[in-house]
């Protein structure tokens, strides 16, 4: 390695000696002594801001402004006054004129973090500042020019972001003159033990406490994590470790407690043991098998219901706990099946004809219940007369319609 390779790597604390690190941090070298723009991928947590700082401050820019924007943090509707500026009264709250990053920025480098999240028309403004070095601030019609070297880095695969339709690809080709792309932390598995030592090493002196050592299976155990946080997620272990643990040496049992098992990426072994994933079939089938459980239970309690009102007493309850205990399983306690024998039937009553509760209530709206809208409303104009005495005034407010309407439905039922 070069002299240069290795103290940049001092410079900003770049720990490893991974080879895709490597080869990430020789190709910001490379590109930082030229204009051309750079756009940095890799998931969150890898270490992308560092690679900006690199790249300016290898390059000529290096003595002037070096700006970062988090393009994800910015709310949608003050990004562009944000990057651009804006003139005094261009919007409500704008009391004044407001110089944008890319104006304060001239001259110098601009860092866009989570450049993928930019909104349609700001890419649009932001493709005319790479292609003519032009922009116009929220507001005014006038044009002014910037000279800044633009760096981007982003989390989101940017191609399908394209295809999707969710940013521009001739943006993206103007961004992606050179690609960086830094590796995840589990692509880094032999970096991970000095990674965590220099991070303990680092909180027991800002905590004032003894560092944290962990043994060889601990190592293995988080060489072999999945970190879906990547370095940043690390750094947080150690933290929490060092700060929570009273012992200075910690094993496989006191370390697995501080890693969470929810993670969406699976953990990495040695081990020969296949990778478990997430079986969408037997989850399917289990919901199927609930609702069928479901389904005959309910008939089950609605047989039950039946044979109560049919034989007029409850003794059915009484010779049946176990299906008394499954009906009501979700009770805590289950009901003793002597406290749900409160029905009482009139020894009159015959239900026995109805074969199926469906027929019992369908045949009990038939039996008493009239749908017809014209028999209900000469029942109802009836009955309301009947109430006033035959007086139509009164009558017409009870039923909340004018005397007209009343006068001509007396005549068209002939009331």
């Amino acid at each position: 390695m070069t002299d240069q390779f290795q103290s940049v790597k001092q410079k900003f604390g770049i720990i490893g000696n991974n080879t895709q690190l490597n080869r990430a941090i020789e190709r910001a070298i490379n590109v930082a002594p030229t204009e051309i723009s750079v756009l940095i991928t890799g998931e969150s947590g890898v270490g992308k801001e560092f690679f900006p700082k690199i790249i300016h401050s290898l390059s000529l820019r290096k003595h002037n402004n070096y700006i970062a924007v988090n393009c994800g943090a910015i709310p949608e509707g003050t990004i562009d006054s944000e990057l651009f500026g804006h003139e005094k009264g261009a919007f409500t709250g704008a009391t004044q004129t407001r110089k944008g990053y890319f104006e304060v920025a001239d001259q110098g480098t601009i860092f866009l973090d989570e450049v993928g999240e930019l909104p349609l028309h700001t890419q649009v403004r932001l493709l005319r500042v790479l292609e003519t070095g032009e922009f116009m601030k929220v507001g005014s019609s006038e044009t002014q020019k910037t000279d800044v070297r633009i760096v981007a880095a982003t989390n989101v695969n940017v191609l399908e972001a394209v295809k999707k339709g969710k940013f521009r690809e001739d943006l993206y080709y103007r961004l992606n003159t050179v690609e960086i792309q830094i590796p995840t932390l589990r692509e880094r598995k032999d970096d991970i033990p000095i990674l965590f030592r220099k991070f303990a090493s680092d909180f027991a002196y800002k905590y004032q406490r003894p560092v944290i050592h962990l043994n060889n299976e601990a190592l293995n155990i988080i060489s072999n994590y999945a970190w879906p946080g990547n370095v940043r997620q690390l750094r947080n272990f150690a933290e929490e470790v060092s700060v929570v643990e009273t012992k200075t040496e910690l094993g496989a049992n006191e370390i697995s407690k501080f890693l969470p098992t929810h993670s969406l990426i699976p953990i990495h072994s040695n081990a020969t043991t296949p990778k478990q994933e997430f079986d969408f079939a037997n989850e399917r089938d289990l919901m199927y098998q609930v609702l069928f459980d479901m389904k005959k239970d309910l008939n089950d309690l609605r047989k039950l219901t039946l044979e109560i009102i049919q034989n007029n007493k409850g003794d059915i309850l009484k010779n049946n706990p176990e299906l008394v205990q499954r009906i009501f399983s979700n009770v805590t306690p289950p009901p003793n099946p002597d406290s749900l024998i409160h029905y009482e039937p009139n020894p009159t009553e015959s239900y026995s004809q109805y074969n199926d509760i469906e027929d019992f209530e369908y045949e009990d709206i038939q039996e008493n219940r009239n749908l017809s809208l014209e028999d209900n409303e000469i029942n109802l104009i009836e009955k309301a007369l009947q109430k006033h005495d035959g007086r139509r005034k009164d009558t017409a407010e009870e039923l909340g319609i004018s005397e007209r309407t009343l006068y001509r439905k007396i005549k068209q039922y002939d009331l």
